[in-house]
C-alpha cells in the first residue's frame, strides 16, 4: 500500500472500534490525505484480507471553528454525510490525542455540528434535530411479520422495522430489498428490531457496505425515534446491536422536532502505519 506521503516510514493510523461498527482514521490536521482520500485507496483499506479491514475510513480535518471536521467514507468509497459510530470514535481519539478537552466540546461533520464529551468513561454525541420522521412509511408496504416499518432522517435515511425476532430476520435478503426501495432516491440503511425480556435487540443493513454491519449508531437513534413514535419506549432506551454491545439513545423533542443523543463504545483497536510496496 502507498502511504500517500513521501514519508518512507509510512502514513500513520488508527484502527477503531464503535460496538463492532470498524473504522480506519487517519489524523489530517496537519498533513492533508492526498490520495488516500480516493475511492480506490478507500476500498482498498477497507478490504478485509489485502486491506487494513473496516466498514469505512475517516478523517479528522482542521477545522477553523471547532476542535475538528470529521470526514467519513463507506467501505465502497463513497461520502457518508454522518456515521454515528464513527462520529463516537473520533471523539475518543481526540480526546486520547489532546485535541479536545474530555468534558466537552463541539467538531464539525458533513452533518453539521455536534457537540460531544466523556460520560461515564464512554463517548456521548448531540445529533442534530431530526424533524423527517415518519412512523407510517406508506411507500413500503410490511412484509411477512413485520409489525411496524416508518423512516427517519438520523443524519442520513433509515427505514426501520420491527419483527418478531432480529435473530431470525432476513437481514441480507429483505435488508437489501428494502435499501434500494424505488421511494427512497438516495436508498436507506435498513434497521430491524425486536424486543425480548431483556430488552431491545437490532440488526442493520448498512448502505454502502452493501451488507450487515455488526452496530449502527445513526440506526440507533433513527430506531430510537421511531420506537418513541410508536409508543413502545419512553424517552431513553438501550440498544443492544449485533455485536453485543449495547448503543444507549437519550431523545428530547421540541415543537415536533427531536433531539437525540447517543453514547456507547469508541475503542481504538491498535495503531499502525501504511507502508510502501
Amino acid at each position: 500500500m502507498s502511504s500517500g506521503t513521501g514519508d518512507r516510514r509510512g502514513r500513520q493510523f488508527y484502527k477503531m472500534s464503535g460496538s463492532g461498527n470498524d473504522f480506519v482514521f487517519f489524523d489530517c490536521r496537519r498533513d492533508p490525505p492526498g490520495e488516500l482520500e480516493t475511492t480506490s485507496r478507500i476500498v482498498e483499506l477497507c478490504a478485509r484480507g489485502p486491506g487494513v479491514g473496516a466498514d469505512g475510513v475517516v478523517f479528522l480535518l482542521p477545522s477553523d471553528r471547532k476542535a475538528y471536521r470529521m470526514r467519513y467514507y463507506n467501505a465502497d468509497g463513497s461520502l457518508g454525510e454522518l456515521c454515528g459510530n464513527a462520529s463516537l470514535c473520533s471523539v475518543r481519539l481526540a480526546v486520547e490525542l489532546d485535541l479536545a478537552p474530555a468534558a466537552g466540546f463541539e467538531f464539525d461533520t458533513d452533518a453539521g455540528t455536534l457537540s460531544a464529551r466523556l460520560r461515564d468513561g464512554l463517548p456521548e454525541i448531540d445529533l442534530e434535530a431530526v424533524s423527517d420522521v415518519q412512523p407510517k412509511f406508506g411507500q413500503i408496504p410490511k412484509g411477512r411479520g413485520e409489525s411496524d416499518l416508518g423512516f427517519a432522517m438520523a443524519g442520513v435515511p433509515h427505514v426501520v422495522v420491527t419483527c418478531p425476532d432480529v435473530e431470525s430476520a432476513d437481514v441480507l435478503g429483505r435488508g437489501a430489498e428494502l435499501r434500494s426501495h424505488r421511494s427512497l432516491a438516495y436508498g436507506a440503511n435498513v434497521d430491524f428490531l425486536s424486543e425480548s425480556p431483556s430488552g431491545w435487540s437490532m440488526r442493520t443493513y448498512e448502505r454502502g457496505v452493501e451488507g450487515e454491519t455488526l452496530a449502527c449508531g445513526t440506526g440507533a437513534v433513527a430506531s430510537a425515534i421511531l420506537l418513541k413514535e410508536w409508543g413502545k419506549i419512553g424517552d431513553r432506551v438501550s440498544l443492544r446491536t449485533r455485536s453485543g454491545r449495547v448503543l444507549d439513545v437519550s431523545l428530547k423533542q421540541r415543537d415536533g422536532v427531536w433531539y437525540p443523543s447517543l453514547r456507547g463504545e469508541g475503542r481504538i483497536v491498535f495503531e499502525g502505519r501504511l507502508r510502501e510496496v
